[in-house]
């Protein structure tokens, strides 16, 4: 019996992987596969992305390797039905084949429309785009900052609205609207006029308008990146969303703090008419001035009103006028009464009165005062006899030697304290000198006669004034020329001639000059 397997070419293990590798890698080079995401759950720790494409029947195992991950436009995320672009290859160490993926787009707008609404939804669980973080915008910003492409039209009509409307200050941050690095783009610039100080040469804006034109979805999908949108919820500026048309919406036009239908309309939201605030200004100007006169005029009124109901002066001094007259005529009778009354006082009085009873007072006043001097002058005996007994207990307990020794220990701190007050005078002396050598020192380097030293001299006219151009001058002027030994006369004898530029020659040391060593000492 033959044997027909002999016949059979042999191979190891490896060569059939390899082989296997090579056919699959030739008969499908590059291709684009579509399906739907699954097992993703990010990067891995050497950068690379695992994942799978799936659909009704089959599973397809896919990587992305770290380089190209970073060039994906849109990175890949559970559930979501893309379009994969790539190589197809086998992996010897499990028998099993996968996709080498260098491009991902997703399969249509229903997975961007189904992407778009689970993102939403998830960043509205988080409070991103609660009605109550969002900030009021100034009325009139001093400084607005614009994110936008710098070559579209977006910018001109933005800049052109606000010159018609209100000018003020705007930088503009140029970023990409579109592409790959476009969200990146506008979150850093959202980022950067936050970083901005509040006070200085660049200030920081008080509004942010961020602004595209129209487009496709695709065309407006880097203002619905997550990396856009928390970063809009971060600024601290009030944030203007004017992407694309009225009709178009992105997740930005749900955290900005107010969403413009167009760019134009982002600029009229930002700043108020200057002509309507003009007028408006003015028109609260005049009511203020007619309520200030309506009021000055009621206040004149009620005064005129006040003024005629209160009673003429001659009214006032009607009634004390009579009182003063009926006064006048009863003082006559009430002084003579007053007399009368007085006199018969004194009348009586003088009745109780006689010679001897004022002799009997005298003599009893003249015993109360003998007997009061004769305890006085034993009152000052005894308190005199006890002052003389206090003084000599004094006497006896003092002693000379002590006091003598303390006057001499204070006389020693006397002339100490006035040896030391001497030396600490004459070392301020000495400080004071020097110091005032140095000032001389500084006066004679800075004085104008160190320049005259140099062989310079000072020009001036009959009034002593310095003369520092020859514009002005005419022949005959008078002059006076002081050199730094003297002075003389001198008479221009022609007018203003210019000069040519000199050659500038390197500067010359300055010699430093010691002061007058005649001067001798002020001290």
């Amino acid at each position: 019996m033959v044997d027909l397997a002999s016949n059979v070419a042999e191979y190891t293990v490896s060569e059939i992987s390899n082989r296997l590798k090579k056919t699959v890698e030739e008969a499908y080079g590059y291709v684009r596969v579509r399906g739907e995401i699954s097992g993703f759950k990010g990067r891995h720790s050497n950068g690379h992305s695992y994942f799978a494409l799936k659909d009704e029947g089959a599973k397809l195992d896919a990587v992305v390797f770290r380089l190209t991950f970073g060039r994906l436009r849109f990175k890949p995320e559970e559930g979501l039905e893309v379009i994969a672009t790539g190589r197809l290859t086998t992996f010897p160490g499990k028998s099993a084949y996968q996709m080498i993926v260098d491009a991902l787009e997703p399969a249509g707008v229903g997975a961007l429309m189904a992407l778009l609404e689970e993102r939403r939804k998830r960043l509205a669980a988080e409070g991103l785009f609660d009605e109550k973080r969002k900030k009021a915008l100034p009325y009139l910003p001093r400084h607005i900052g614009v994110v936008t492409s710098p070559t579209g039209a977006v910018v001109r009509d933005i800049l052109h609205r606000l010159r018609d409307r209100f000018p003020v200050p705007v930088t503009v941050w140029p970023v990409r609207v579109q592409g790959e690095t476009a969200a990146e783009e506008v979150a850093n610039a959202i980022r950067g006029f936050n970083n901005f100080p509040e006070d200085g040469r660049l200030r920081r804006p008080d509004v942010l308008i961020v602004a595209r034109g129209g487009g496709s979805l695709e065309d407006l999908w880097a203002f619905n990146e997550e990396a856009v949108v928390r970063a809009a919820a971060a600024s601290r500026i009030p944030l203007i969303s004017a992407i694309g048309h009225e009709t178009d919406w992105t997740l930005l036009d749900h955290v900005a703090d107010r969403r413009a239908p167009t760019p134009t309309g982002a600029a009229e939201m930002s700043v108020p008419v200057r002509s309507e605030l003009i007028a408006s200004v003015g028109g609260y100007g005049a009511r203020h001035r007619g309520a200030v006169a309506r009021f000055f005029e009621t206040r004149r009124r009620e005064f005129r009103s006040a003024v005629r109901a209160l009673p003429r002066p001659e009214d006032f001094l009607l009634v004390k006028r009579r009182r003063l007259d009926e006064a006048s005529r009863a003082l006559a009778g009430g002084l003579g009464k007053n007399v009368l009354a007085h006199r018969v006082v004194f009348g009586k009085a003088a009745a109780r009165l006689s010679i001897g009873q004022l002799a009997r007072g005298l003599a009893r006043a003249q015993e109360r005062l003998a007997a009061v001097s004769g305890r006085k002058l034993r009152a000052l005996e005894v308190h005199a006899e006890r002052k003389r007994s206090q003084l000599g207990a004094a006497a006896r307990r003092l002693r000379i030697e002590p006091i003598a020794e303390r006057l001499a220990l204070q006389r020693r701190r006397l002339e100490e304290s006035a040896a030391q007050g001497e030396r600490a005078f004459f070392r301020w002396l000495d400080g004071c000198y020097v110091t005032l050598g140095n000032l001389a020192k500084v006066l004679d380097t800075l004085s104008y006669r160190s320049v005259l030293a140099r062989g310079f001299a000072l020009v001036k006219d009959k009034d002593g004034a310095p003369i520092r151009q020859a514009e002005g001058m005419s022949i005959g002027t008078t002059l006076a020329i002081e050199f730094h030994d003297g002075k003389v006369g001198a008479v221009a004898t022609t007018g203003n001639v210019p000069l040519t530029r000199p050659t500038i020659a390197p500067p010359r040391r300055r010699r430093v000059t010691t002061p007058n060593a005649d001067q001798g000492s002020l001290f």
